[in-house]
């Protein structure tokens, strides 16, 4: 059952972030540098799916992630916490991510907040 915006606030108000566990929303294809594009449907309605999406040349947007965007779309898996997936990202690329929880923590809002991912704990 969905929750409603109120009762997610509620959540993330009470929850330290580094402690949710992210999930993803969308496919992905990953190319031979590893780096990441996520295919996002265009419609999501039925209708629109059966008699729209076959005339069009693509039935998806495909957003492309850099190197760390696709380090931590590659992290997301629905076992690692933000804490964790920021300690792996911080012992793979050393201080170029610096300072990595904040880096992480903006990063994963702003999937959120474009739908491309949830979190585990908002899900129950």
């Amino acid at each position: 059952m969905q929750l409603s915006f109120s009762e997610r606030r509620k959540i993330f108000k009470s929850a330290n972030y580094l402690d949710l566990t992210p999930l993803r929303l969308h496919k992905e294809e990953v190319s031979e540098e590893n780096l990441v594009t996520v295919l996002i449907p265009k419609f999501q309605n039925r209708f629109a799916v059966r008699f729209i999406v076959p005339k069009l040349k693509s039935d998806v947007f495909k957003l492309k992630l850099d190197e760390l965007g696709s380090a931590v779309w590659l992290s997301v898996d629905g076992r690692n916490t933000v804490d964790q997936i920021a300690k792996q990202l911080l012992k793979k690329f050393g201080d170029k991510i610096e300072p990595v929880n904040e880096r992480v923590t903006k990063f994963l809002t702003g999937l959120y907040e474009q739908r491309l991912i949830t979190f585990q704990e908002i899900n129950k």
